[in-house]
């Protein structure tokens, strides 16, 4: 199908010009950063392409994860590293935080391995084209999203520890293996699912944990 109207972010202002002049108007042209940018504003059904800064795709990615649900699909280009660490199965050595995050919200698809070749001048590193496309209804919902966050990145911190020490500070042993996991595992052995789990046995804690606190 041919492309309707194009909406793209440039931070570099001159070059902004130029890409408004030559292309307008089936061009509109937002300057700003891209980590900054409120994707919400474009509407809704949006498709994200692009050939993503190689030194900002981590935050670039979890930015775009907060608009999934204006979103239909993403096809970007980016370090084949990243790639493989996002579509990463549970158990592989590239299983990492940024697994799990992205795949909590997406089905994740390596798409084309691009070469160094592919570019002039050539870069030191691999390619690779993925497609994410937004899980609805998600398969699992975590109660507390910050706080899935925030378990899932301190679970990954100390990726070597077992999770008896990784999560030491939030959980007990006894209460990772209440919900069926083994406080003997390591980050990157467990599922989106069972990150879901950890994360909203914390949530119900720190509640409990308040409504059970004395009044001052």
């Amino acid at each position: 199908a041919a492309l309707g109207h194009l909406d793209a972010i440039e931070i570099d202002r001159d070059l902004a010009a130029a890409l408004r002049e030559e292309l307008a108007p089936r061009l509109t042209l937002h300057e700003g950063d891209v980590l900054e940018f409120d994707f919400h504003a474009l509407g809704t059904d949006l498709r994200i392409v692009g050939n993503l800064p190689y030194n900002i795709s981590t935050p670039l990615l979890f930015h775009l994860a907060t608009f999934a649900d204006d979103l239909r699909d993403i096809h970007v280009m980016l370090q084949k590293e990243i790639v493989e660490r996002m579509v990463a199965a549970p158990g592989d050595s590239n299983f990492s935080r940024l697994s799990v995050m992205i795949q909590y919200r997406f089905a994740v698809e390596l798409l084309i391995e691009v070469p160094p070749t592919a570019f002039r001048p050539a870069p030191k590193v691999d390619s690779a084209v993925v497609r994410l496309i937004p899980l609805r209804p998600l398969p699992q919902v975590a109660a507390d999203e910050k706080v899935f966050a925030r378990v899932v990145a301190a679970a990954f911190s100390q990726r070597r520890k077992t999770l008896r020490n990784s999560l030491g500070s939030v959980m007990q042993a006894a209460d990772l293996e209440a919900i069926g996991i083994a406080p003997t595992a390591r980050a990157q052995e467990l599922s989106v699912a069972q990150f879901v789990a950890i994360a909203d046995f914390v949530a119900q804690s720190a509640r409990t944990k308040v409504t059970s606190s004395p009044s001052e």
